[in-house]
């Protein structure tokens, strides 16, 4: 009942008071909430479904793409910062590193204020709890990290740069920075990360989480649709 509700939250971006109801209420969800975060339990939920993903589709490590997206973060906190691209507004930034397939593969917050390149480095720390990786993996990134500086800590990584150069058109179907693209709009589809008013990093870090773990278990439906018959099967592609 909790986590029905808690994924209302995440959709809707609505307050908790106006999801309670006499089965549950606010506090209850908070509560639980917290109770999740100490324990790492979406942490746990989203690992578990990269592995339920990677199974029978597979992950595609060989290249990945790392972007940050812009969010509004309207009540300030631990993650807010003067926005860059809007007035000045109290904002939070999202660098998410995602698969060739558009799989979320990890995300770290921060304020808007934040330049991307530091952020890379925390993105691609995100990785470490896959496993080993591939002995060639390359990292898309767009103009705005084409820096000598991107380029060593990808080579101290042993990872390959494929950056978008400055000064030079790159239209984005050009590129296979696309798919990061996408999956920030499912994300920002689910409208608590959109207009994000918590306050404290570990609750955000939750919310991100949580929502990655939606989109990797539709994706996982939608692939296994084309390539797998099972029982309840759906006639039609979800």
């Amino acid at each position: 009942m909790v986590f029905d509700k808690l994924l209302q939250v995440l959709v809707f971006g609505c307050a908790y008071e106006r999801i309670s109801d006499g089965s549950c209420s606010a506090t209850t969800l908070r509560r639980r909430r917290d109770e999740w975060i100490g324990s790492g339990a979406m942490e746990t939920l989203r690992g578990m479904a990269l592995e339920a993903y990677d199974r029978p589709i597979g992950l595609r490590l060989s290249e990945v793409v790392v972007d940050c997206c812009i969010t509004e973060a309207p009540c300030g906190g631990e993650m807010a910062g003067r926005s860059p691209v809007d007035r000045g507004k109290r904002g939070l930034k999202r660098s998410v590193v995602v698969d060739s397939g558009g799989i979320p593969l990890g995300a770290v917050a921060a304020p808007a204020n934040r330049h991307d390149s530091p952020l890379l480095e925390e993105a691609l720390g995100t990785l470490e709890k896959l496993g080993p990786m591939p002995e060639r993996m390359s990292v898309h990134l767009d103009r705005g990290d084409d820096s000598e500086a991107t380029r060593e800590r990808l080579r101290d990584r042993g990872l390959e740069a494929a950056i978008s150069e400055r000064g030079k058109p790159a239209p984005l179907a050009a590129t296979k920075r696309w798919v990061v693209e996408r999956t920030n709009s499912w994300n920002n589809a689910h409208k608590k990360l959109v207009w994000c008013t918590e306050r404290r990093g570990g609750v955000i870090g939750f919310w991100i989480a949580f929502s990655e773990v939606i989109i990797v278990a539709r994706r996982l439906i939608r692939e296994a649709w084309a390539r797998y018959r099972w029982e309840g099967r759906p006639h039609r592609r979800p």
